[in-house]
């Protein structure tokens, strides 16, 4: 672990040596800051196509073919919760670059499995990379954007997770039934991930670290050299900017303890946004669409990833338009028409495929998925990811982030998990698993309204700063 160490801080000290030299775009340092969700969204797409080829490759059952598909999320898991505290102590940007390796090893792996157990080991090293990017980039954006743009910019992390799954969607398309080199297609359409892995490589060697973590850690001079190139095109004064965080980086220090005393009401918010955003279904979708339409339908292979494909457009699309209205509207009142598209769109589709015969269901159930797809993409897809980097306090801001996209996986797991063998339950009537969805969607719109803070246009440390407020209000009340 040592020597990986010394091996990262050499590279970092590599990559700000070419930053000085070079003006990095702001574009160029959000969309390269971003990349860690376009792997993650390929990582976790590209598995919908190749699932069933594995599983007749490896003479699989259900159960087995789920947990290859869920072993991921155990390594996403673990790798969301230890990275956050690295990243507190050693920077965003290392961890980062770390990240990226881990992808490279796991897409490698993953390409040349032999066999079930093998699949698992390379699946769990790469959720190891998928978390760690989960919980690393929410909070490196937030920090790197300016408040009046958070919103916006902190989306691209979800626009880069949409685009990675229609890419990952078109690399199952393009490789299926083409075994190139005598190699099969699935080992070519999980491998082909090393393609984004590396650039993340190259792109994490030349970002910038976090202004806020270096006020953190008392590196006053790098932050104000970063925030002003940050700023340059901008009307945010970086100076004004600066002197605010290092007012908050002044405040006591509780440690891990601020996150159970006044940060509580931000770890509640984030684990529920981040469990919730899970238990609406959203990846049964992404991971098993053409398993759905196959076994629900009776569709042909390559006519059901044609479906994914078109369901990975609408959701890439939708994702653009989030970007583009992220700062127009407040973050709770995007939710909550989120929350009820998703909620009325799968709760008709859960009443049709019960009434109705599967030919007349099926064309209904691709419209309506495509709808709960829109509400999805608009509103619990990119605000979620951008809330948990936004909410907690400056010096357990990795840690926070750790927790809430921790709470991610968990849920994500325990859906893809057991999706396949809900869908059995109900003899591949997909209305079953989509009406437990839509009680879910239901409650989120509980959850927006009483838990949910308002943190559009508000600088980081006006959030904390609030949240220190209201917790010495409070105290003081007992």
């Amino acid at each position: 672990m040592e020597t990986v160490e010394k091996a990262i801080i050499k590279l970092d000290k590599l990559g700000a040596i070419h930053v000085r030299k070079h003006h990095l775009s702001i574009f160029f340092i959000f969309v390269f800051g971003a990349l860690g969700g376009l792997l993650f969204g390929f990582d976790t797409g590209i598995i919908s196509g190749a699932s069933s080829l594995i599983e007749n490759d490896f003479s699989l059952n259900v159960e087995q073919t789920g947990f290859i598909t869920s072993s991921v999320l155990i390594g996403s898991s673990v790798g969301a919760l230890s990275i956050g505290s690295l990243s507190d102590k050693y920077g965003r940007k290392k961890l980062l670059l770390l990240a990226s390796i881990l992808f490279l090893v796991g897409s490698g792996l993953s390409m040349v499995a032999t066999g079930f157990v093998s699949m698992i080991i390379a699946r769990i090293i790469l959720g190891f990379a998928v978390g760690s990017a989960s919980a690393l980039t929410p909070a490196y954006l937030a920090e790197l954007a300016d408040a009046p743009h958070r919103g916006s910019l902190g989306t691209m992390f979800q626009l880069m997770i949409t685009l990675g799954i229609l890419l990952a969607y078109m690399s199952n398309l393009g490789f299926l039934h083409h075994n190139l080199l005598g190699i099969r297609d699935w080992r070519w359409m999980l491998g082909s991930a090393l393609i984004p892995a590396a650039i993340l490589f190259i792109g994490s060697l030349i970002l910038p670290e976090s202004p806020r973590f270096l006020v953190e850690k008392g590196r006053i001079d790098e932050a104000k050299s970063v925030l002003h190139g940050l700023r340059e095109n901008t009307t945010e004064d970086p100076d004004k900017e600066l002197a605010e965080i290092q007012s908050v980086a002044n405040q006591p220090k509780g440690g891990l303890k601020e996150l159970f005393t006044f940060a509580r009401p931000a770890v509640v918010v984030a684990i529920g946004l981040m469990f919730l955003q899970q238990l609406v279904g959203i990846n049964s979708v992404i991971y098993f669409l053409p398993q759905v339409f196959i076994k629900g339908f009776g569709f042909a292979e390559s006519n059901a990833i044609w479906i994914s494909v078109g369901i990975g457009v609408v959701n890439f699309v939708c994702t653009i338009l989030a970007y583009k209205i992220m700062d127009k509207f407040n973050r709770r009142t995007i939710l909550l028409f989120g929350s009820i598209v998703m909620a009325v769109s799968i709760g008709i589709l859960s009443v049709l495929n019960f009434t109705l015969s599967v030919q007349a269901a099926a064309v209904p159930t691709m419209i309506l998925i495509a709808i709960y797809i829109f509400g999805f993409a608009v509103s619990w897809g990119p605000i979620c990811w951008l809330m948990i980097g936004e909410i907690f306090p400056l010096n357990v801001r990795g840690v926070g982030n750790s927790i809430g996209s921790a709470a991610n996986w968990i849920g994500n797991f325990i859906v893809s998990q057991f999706f396949l063998v809900l869908l059995s339950a109900f003899h591949n009537n997909v209305g079953g698993p989509f009406a437990v969805f839509t009680f879910f969607a239901i409650v989120s719109i509980f959850f927006v309204i009483y838990f949910v803070p308002e943190t559009r246009g508000k600088s980081l440390e006006e959030i904390e700063m609030e949240m220190r407020k209201q917790s010495a209000d409070k105290a003081a009340a007992k």
